[in-house]
Protein backbone atom coordinates (compact mmCIF):
# COMPACT_ATOMS: atom_id res chain seq x y z
CA UNK A 1 0.00 0.00 0.00
CA UNK A 2 1.31 3.46 -0.89
CA UNK A 3 -0.14 6.08 1.57
CA UNK A 4 -0.50 9.80 0.37
CA UNK A 5 0.46 11.54 2.96
CA UNK A 6 0.16 15.48 3.93
CA UNK A 7 2.61 16.90 6.21
CA UNK A 8 1.30 19.69 8.55
CA UNK A 9 3.25 22.16 11.02
CA UNK A 10 3.99 25.55 11.36
CA UNK A 11 7.84 24.71 12.01
CA UNK A 12 9.78 24.76 9.27
CA UNK A 13 12.84 22.71 10.59
CA UNK A 14 9.69 20.23 11.57
CA UNK A 15 8.76 19.99 8.29
CA UNK A 16 11.75 19.14 7.10
CA UNK A 17 12.61 16.60 9.75
CA UNK A 18 9.11 14.66 9.07
CA UNK A 19 9.91 14.95 5.44
CA UNK A 20 13.49 13.03 5.80
CA UNK A 21 11.80 10.62 7.98
CA UNK A 22 9.29 10.03 5.60
CA UNK A 23 11.70 9.69 2.35
CA UNK A 24 13.41 6.69 4.94
CA UNK A 25 9.25 5.26 4.41
CA UNK A 26 8.73 3.32 1.23
CA UNK A 27 4.91 3.29 2.26
CA UNK A 28 5.10 6.88 1.88
CA UNK A 29 4.20 9.33 -0.87
CA UNK A 30 4.61 13.00 0.03
CA UNK A 31 1.52 15.31 -1.54
CA UNK A 32 2.26 18.31 0.24
CA UNK A 33 2.89 20.48 3.43
CA UNK A 34 1.09 23.06 4.77
CA UNK A 35 2.08 25.92 7.21
CA UNK A 36 -1.01 26.62 9.00
CA UNK A 37 -4.29 24.99 9.29
CA UNK A 38 -6.25 26.88 7.08
CA UNK A 39 -3.47 25.91 4.43
CA UNK A 40 -3.87 22.46 5.81
CA UNK A 41 -7.66 22.36 5.37
CA UNK A 42 -7.58 23.84 1.56
CA UNK A 43 -4.88 20.78 0.72
CA UNK A 44 -6.82 17.81 2.42
CA UNK A 45 -10.20 18.88 0.25
CA UNK A 46 -8.31 19.26 -3.17
CA UNK A 47 -5.75 16.35 -2.50
CA UNK A 48 -7.87 14.29 -0.58
CA UNK A 49 -4.69 12.42 1.22
CA UNK A 50 -4.95 8.74 2.89
CA UNK A 51 -2.84 10.43 5.83
CA UNK A 52 -2.37 13.75 7.75
CA UNK A 53 0.53 13.79 9.78
CA UNK A 54 -0.75 16.74 11.96
CA UNK A 55 0.70 19.54 14.43
CA UNK A 56 -1.04 20.26 17.34
CA UNK A 57 0.11 23.70 18.35
CA UNK A 58 -0.31 26.32 15.81
CA UNK A 59 -1.96 29.51 15.47
CA UNK A 60 -5.67 30.53 14.42
CA UNK A 61 -6.48 27.02 13.61
CA UNK A 62 -4.85 24.09 15.41
CA UNK A 63 -4.17 20.86 14.62
CA UNK A 64 -7.29 19.50 16.65
CA UNK A 65 -9.12 22.29 14.74
CA UNK A 66 -8.09 21.08 11.39
CA UNK A 67 -9.14 17.34 12.86
CA UNK A 68 -12.25 18.36 13.63
CA UNK A 69 -13.05 20.47 10.43
CA UNK A 70 -12.43 17.60 8.29
CA UNK A 71 -14.49 15.51 9.93
CA UNK A 72 -17.86 17.94 9.19
CA UNK A 73 -16.44 18.38 5.67
CA UNK A 74 -17.00 14.39 4.88
CA UNK A 75 -12.95 13.76 4.30
CA UNK A 76 -11.74 11.61 6.65
CA UNK A 77 -7.87 10.87 5.77
CA UNK A 78 -6.16 9.07 8.54
CA UNK A 79 -4.74 11.02 11.27
CA UNK A 80 -1.29 10.94 13.17
CA UNK A 81 -0.43 13.46 15.42
CA UNK A 82 2.97 15.27 16.01
CA UNK A 83 3.89 17.04 18.79
CA UNK A 84 5.79 18.40 21.78
CA UNK A 85 3.15 18.22 24.34
CA UNK A 86 1.52 15.36 26.20
CA UNK A 87 -1.35 16.84 27.34
CA UNK A 88 -3.55 16.56 23.99
CA UNK A 89 -3.41 12.77 24.05
CA UNK A 90 -7.42 12.18 25.25
CA UNK A 91 -8.62 14.85 22.96
CA UNK A 92 -6.60 13.29 19.89
CA UNK A 93 -8.37 9.90 20.38
CA UNK A 94 -11.42 11.12 20.74
CA UNK A 95 -11.02 12.31 17.28
CA UNK A 96 -9.95 8.87 16.16
CA UNK A 97 -6.63 9.91 15.69
CA UNK A 98 -4.25 6.55 14.30
CA UNK A 99 -1.59 7.58 16.35
CA UNK A 100 0.16 10.47 18.88
CA UNK A 101 3.98 10.86 18.09
CA UNK A 102 6.30 12.77 20.41
CA UNK A 103 9.09 15.13 18.82
CA UNK A 104 11.33 14.80 18.46
CA UNK A 105 10.22 11.39 16.13
CA UNK A 106 12.11 8.33 15.66
CA UNK A 107 12.37 6.80 11.87
CA UNK A 108 11.25 2.98 14.21
CA UNK A 109 8.81 4.81 16.18
CA UNK A 110 7.27 6.45 13.11
CA UNK A 111 7.30 3.07 10.85
CA UNK A 112 5.26 1.78 14.07
CA UNK A 113 2.34 4.40 13.33
CA UNK A 114 2.49 3.40 9.52
CA UNK A 115 1.89 -0.17 10.66
CA UNK A 116 -1.10 1.29 12.28
CA UNK A 117 -2.24 3.63 9.32
CA UNK A 118 -1.93 0.42 6.98
CA UNK A 119 -4.53 -1.35 9.35
CA UNK A 120 -6.69 1.48 9.72
CA UNK A 121 -7.10 2.58 6.02
CA UNK A 122 -7.32 -1.67 5.45
CA UNK A 123 -10.25 -1.97 7.63
CA UNK A 124 -12.52 0.75 5.31
CA UNK A 125 -12.30 -1.34 2.82
CA UNK A 126 -15.83 -2.35 1.96
CA UNK A 127 -16.27 -6.14 2.24
CA UNK A 128 -19.84 -8.13 1.45
CA UNK A 129 -18.90 -10.85 3.65
CA UNK A 130 -18.88 -8.71 6.72
CA UNK A 131 -21.30 -6.25 8.48
CA UNK A 132 -20.05 -3.65 10.14
CA UNK A 133 -20.76 -3.88 13.96
CA UNK A 134 -22.01 -1.00 16.38
CA UNK A 135 -18.75 1.06 18.03
CA UNK A 136 -18.45 -0.07 21.75
CA UNK A 137 -19.82 2.18 23.93
CA UNK A 138 -16.70 1.63 26.60
CA UNK A 139 -12.97 2.27 26.00
CA UNK A 140 -11.58 -0.36 24.55
CA UNK A 141 -7.64 1.27 24.88
CA UNK A 142 -6.19 4.02 26.37
CA UNK A 143 -2.32 5.89 25.47
CA UNK A 144 -0.35 6.43 28.11
CA UNK A 145 3.03 8.12 28.32
CA UNK A 146 6.08 6.01 28.60
CA UNK A 147 9.91 7.36 28.22
CA UNK A 148 9.67 9.51 25.17
CA UNK A 149 6.23 8.07 23.36
CA UNK A 150 2.79 7.21 23.76
CA UNK A 151 2.14 3.34 23.92
CA UNK A 152 -1.04 1.77 23.41
CA UNK A 153 -2.52 -0.12 26.18
CA UNK A 154 -5.84 -2.34 25.58
CA UNK A 155 -8.63 -2.67 28.54
CA UNK A 156 -8.38 -6.18 28.17
CA UNK A 157 -5.02 -6.39 29.30
CA UNK A 158 -5.00 -4.35 32.69
CA UNK A 159 -5.54 -5.83 35.41
CA UNK A 160 -6.06 -3.65 37.81
CA UNK A 161 -6.38 -0.08 38.43
CA UNK A 162 -4.95 1.48 41.47
CA UNK A 163 -5.58 5.77 42.18
CA UNK A 164 -2.71 7.77 43.03
CA UNK A 165 -3.43 10.97 44.05
CA UNK A 166 -4.28 12.68 40.65
CA UNK A 167 -3.34 9.75 38.40
CA UNK A 168 -4.19 6.12 38.04
CA UNK A 169 -1.59 3.43 37.75
CA UNK A 170 -2.38 0.77 35.40
CA UNK A 171 -1.09 -2.29 35.89
CA UNK A 172 -0.54 -4.61 33.12
CA UNK A 173 1.28 -7.81 33.94
CA UNK A 174 4.42 -6.93 35.60
CA UNK A 175 4.28 -3.47 34.25
CA UNK A 176 2.46 -0.69 35.25
CA UNK A 177 1.93 2.84 33.60
CA UNK A 178 0.34 6.28 35.06
CA UNK A 179 -2.66 7.78 33.06
CA UNK A 180 -3.40 11.59 34.28
CA UNK A 181 -7.68 10.80 34.85
CA UNK A 182 -10.06 10.25 38.06
CA UNK A 183 -10.51 7.06 39.30
CA UNK A 184 -14.32 8.19 38.41
CA UNK A 185 -14.31 9.25 34.73
CA UNK A 186 -12.02 5.57 34.01
CA UNK A 187 -14.79 3.61 35.97
CA UNK A 188 -17.35 5.59 33.67
CA UNK A 189 -15.11 4.37 30.61
CA UNK A 190 -15.11 0.92 31.10
CA UNK A 191 -17.27 -1.93 30.61
CA UNK A 192 -18.73 -3.53 34.01
CA UNK A 193 -18.81 -6.69 32.35
CA UNK A 194 -15.01 -6.90 32.67
CA UNK A 195 -14.23 -4.60 35.39
CA UNK A 196 -15.09 -4.23 39.16
CA UNK A 197 -14.74 -1.20 41.36
CA UNK A 198 -14.06 -2.58 45.02
CA UNK A 199 -12.55 0.25 46.67
CA UNK A 200 -12.53 3.72 46.52
CA UNK A 201 -8.95 3.53 45.03
CA UNK A 202 -9.51 0.20 43.04
CA UNK A 203 -10.69 -1.41 40.16
CA UNK A 204 -10.25 -4.82 39.20
CA UNK A 205 -10.57 -7.07 36.49
CA UNK A 206 -13.19 -9.67 36.91
CA UNK A 207 -11.03 -12.25 35.31
CA UNK A 208 -8.13 -11.41 37.87
CA UNK A 209 -10.27 -12.46 40.88
CA UNK A 210 -9.27 -15.45 42.48
CA UNK A 211 -11.53 -15.66 45.01
CA UNK A 212 -12.68 -13.86 47.95
CA UNK A 213 -11.93 -13.48 51.31
CA UNK A 214 -13.51 -12.39 54.52
CA UNK A 215 -11.27 -11.63 58.36
CA UNK A 216 -14.34 -12.90 60.64
CA UNK A 217 -15.16 -9.40 61.28
CA UNK A 218 -17.04 -7.94 58.46
CA UNK A 219 -14.00 -7.32 56.41
CA UNK A 220 -13.86 -8.66 52.87
CA UNK A 221 -10.88 -8.94 50.95
CA UNK A 222 -10.24 -9.91 47.23
CA UNK A 223 -7.35 -12.17 46.58
CA UNK A 224 -5.85 -11.99 42.67
CA UNK A 225 -4.14 -14.03 40.44
CA UNK A 226 -0.60 -12.71 41.30
CA UNK A 227 -1.39 -12.80 45.05
CA UNK A 228 -2.44 -9.55 45.75
CA UNK A 229 -4.79 -8.86 48.01
CA UNK A 230 -6.77 -5.79 47.78
CA UNK A 231 -8.75 -4.61 50.67
CA UNK A 232 -12.85 -4.29 49.86
CA UNK A 233 -14.33 -1.10 50.61
CA UNK A 234 -18.05 -1.23 51.88
CA UNK A 235 -19.28 1.45 49.84
CA UNK A 236 -18.44 -1.58 46.73
CA UNK A 237 -19.07 -4.74 49.18
CA UNK A 238 -22.69 -5.14 47.03
CA UNK A 239 -20.18 -5.87 44.16
CA UNK A 240 -18.58 -7.75 45.32
CA UNK A 241 -21.14 -9.68 46.59
CA UNK A 242 -22.68 -9.83 43.18
CA UNK A 243 -19.45 -10.96 41.76
CA UNK A 244 -20.31 -14.26 43.96
CA UNK A 245 -23.84 -14.21 42.65
CA UNK A 246 -25.23 -13.37 46.22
Amino acid sequence: MTIRTLIVDDEPLAVERLQMLCAREPRIALVGTASDGEAALRLIEGLEPDLVMLDIAMPLLDGIGVARATSRMGICPAVIFVTAFEGFAVEAFDLAAVDYLLKPVAHERLSRAIDRVEQALGSRAPSAATTAQPASEWAEEFWVPHRSELIRIGAAQIDRIEAERDYMRLHVGQNSYLLHQTISSLENRLDPQQFVRLHRSHIVRRGHIARLRHDGSGVWSACLTDDTEIRIGRTYLANARALAGR
